[in-house]
């Protein structure tokens, strides 16, 4: 076929369909993302709005370790999916594994965080605007991190019982999606919260 004296090749090659998992799971990444905007716009606008306190600066302490175990668990479960499309199940289990105990500690520690708040502080979501939003972005971020530790937790029991194979990886890259999804939304939650509102 020519165009102007112009030859312009025409390729056979074969248009797949996009998985349905992925498609509804970047479907979900972008209405979970305006949600996020919502809360964190919220923040921000009342942040010093408080007419009582305490404020952010005099309670909150910064969260590094608990972050870096959350940050972290992005590349385990990169490696984990790398190891299952070579077919490597047992470097799958093991990464994959070590994903969500990078996930519990940071539970862990974003539990222990509140019992300190709401036991020895006195901190609650009705003590000031400060606390209603700050346990309403936080409070929804780790809800997020619940449901892709309860998601881990299936994967992780289904690959013991040696149920996941190599033809199962673009199941599992549906949910390794949703758990990039979740460690990008905590990088905004941190900054917004421990950084620039302090």
């Amino acid at each position: 076929m020519s165009v102007r004296g112009e030859s312009i090749a025409v390729t056979d090659a074969p248009w797949h369909i996009p998985s349905r998992g992925r498609v509804g799971m970047y479907c979900l990444i972008v209405a979970e993302s305006a949600i996020f905007t919502i809360f964190v716009a919220a923040y921000v606008f009342y942040i010093g709005k408080s007419l009582s306190g305490p404020t952010p600066r005099e309670i909150l302490h910064v969260p590094i370790l608990s972050t870096i175990c959350l940050l972290s668990s992005s590349l385990t479960i990169h490696w984990a999916m790398a190891a299952l499309r070579k077919g490597k199940t047992v470097g799958f289990s093991v990464f994959w594994f070590i994903t969500f105990v990078l996930g519990a500690i940071f539970i862990g520690a974003t539990a222990r965080e509140w019992h300190h708040l709401i036991y020895q502080e006195g901190f609650t979501i009705q003590t000031n605007l400060f606390g209603s939003t700050y346990y309403a972005l936080v409070g929804l971020h780790a809800s997020h991190v619940i449901a892709g530790l309860i998601g881990l937790t299936i994967v992780m029991i289904l690959a013991l019982l040696g149920k996941v194979k190599r033809e199962h990886s673009e199941r599992c890259e549906v949910l390794a999606l949703y758990w990039h999804f979740v460690d990008a939304v905590w990088v905004i939650v941190f900054t917004t919260v421990y950084i620039v509102g302090r």
